[in-house]
């Protein structure tokens, strides 16, 4: 793996568009193989290198973990993509509706998730899946988004996430704890 700089749009290079003509990250290349998009990347590593299966060990685990990704990409993600675009963009008004609306949907969202981690460590069954890794970096996201001041008042409902989610809290530590959790933090968020 190579880490590429966005402040040098590194990840649009022509190296790179030609691998994603989205330019987007991330992008894996495996031989002459490549797969972009971070679920179709996943699937790919689970049926590639199937131990441990993090799509599941029979239909069963397999079809809860797909539902709740999709889950989460269709009720949490777009809300947390409209806080954390107003928050990092500055110049949205973090008190409008939109944003309040997000903001309820996400803690509404999150007490589910709380629901299911006061039951198991992770948040579908007993092992760490893919749906941990899909839910993982968005909640980091929104973390930072709302640790910054102009967000105080918005994060209320959801930070500390510790005292508010506490099992939500506890996996996040979980994850950060797993070996290996450092080469895949941000570089830039340090």
């Amino acid at each position: 793996g190579r880490l590429l700089q966005f402040s040098r749009q590194e990840h649009k290079s022509p190296q790179m568009l030609q691998m994603n003509p989205r330019g987007r990250l991330p992008v894996l290349r495996d031989g002459e193989y490549v797969c972009f998009e971070s679920l179709a990347i996943l699937y790919y590593l689970d049926l590639k290198y199937p131990d441990p299966p993090i799509f599941g060990r029979n239909a069963e685990e397999a079809g809860t973990i797909m539902r709740v990704i999709c889950e989460y990409q269709t009720y949490i993600e777009p809300h947390v993509s409209t806080i954390t675009r107003a928050v990092f963009g500055g110049n949205a008004d973090l008190r409008s509706e939109e944003i309040t609306r997000a903001m309820h949907a996400v803690a509404s969202e999150a007490r589910t998730i709380e629901g299911r981690l006061s039951k198991s460590d992770w948040v579908v069954g007993e092992r760490f899946s893919a749906v941990d890794m899909v839910i993982f970096p968005g909640i980091q996201l929104l973390k930072r988004a709302l640790e910054r001041p102009s967000a105080a008042e918005l994060a209320s409902r959801f930070m500390p996430v510790e005292v508010n989610y506490p099992a939500l809290g506890r996996w996040l530590a979980r994850i950060e704890g797993l070996p290996g959790y450092e080469r895949t933090y941000p570089p830039h968020w340090r």
